[in-house]
């Protein structure tokens, strides 16, 4: 798993990289060019609108791995807005916190004992 929890910070590092490059290059203000490319019915529309669809399944799953609850809705903002900001230490922290138990990962608050 240590491998895996490797590949996930250099996945990180190489995001937070590229993001402050763009960032220094084009500025914050992303939507114009996000949704600007969605309105234009092109490829690179194409992608930001399954990209939008990755990022409310990814805030699905986390508030509903956390139960709903008020910091899992909060986490689940994060998800959405984050991205991979977000999931890449997201699923780091959680698999250092369950030790690698791919079950608990997943499911957190909805794990039952399958020990049965």
């Amino acid at each position: 798993m240590k491998p895996f929890y490797l590949l996930l910070m250099v996945l990180w590092g190489a995001l937070a990289f590229y993001t402050g490059a763009v960032i220094g290059n084009d500025g914050l203000n992303l939507f114009p060019w996000f949704f600007g490319d969605m309105a234009r019915w092109s490829w690179p529309g194409q992608f930001n609108l399954d990209f939008s669809m990755m990022l409310f399944l990814s805030a699905s799953w986390t508030a509903w791995r956390n139960g709903f609850s008020v910091s899992g809705i909060a986490l689940a903002i994060l998800a959405f807005f984050g991205g991979a900001g977000f999931l890449l230490p997201y699923l780091t922290y959680l698999a250092w916190k369950h030790g690698g138990d791919t079950a608990a990962i997943l499911t957190g608050v909805n794990h039952k004992d399958r020990a049965a």
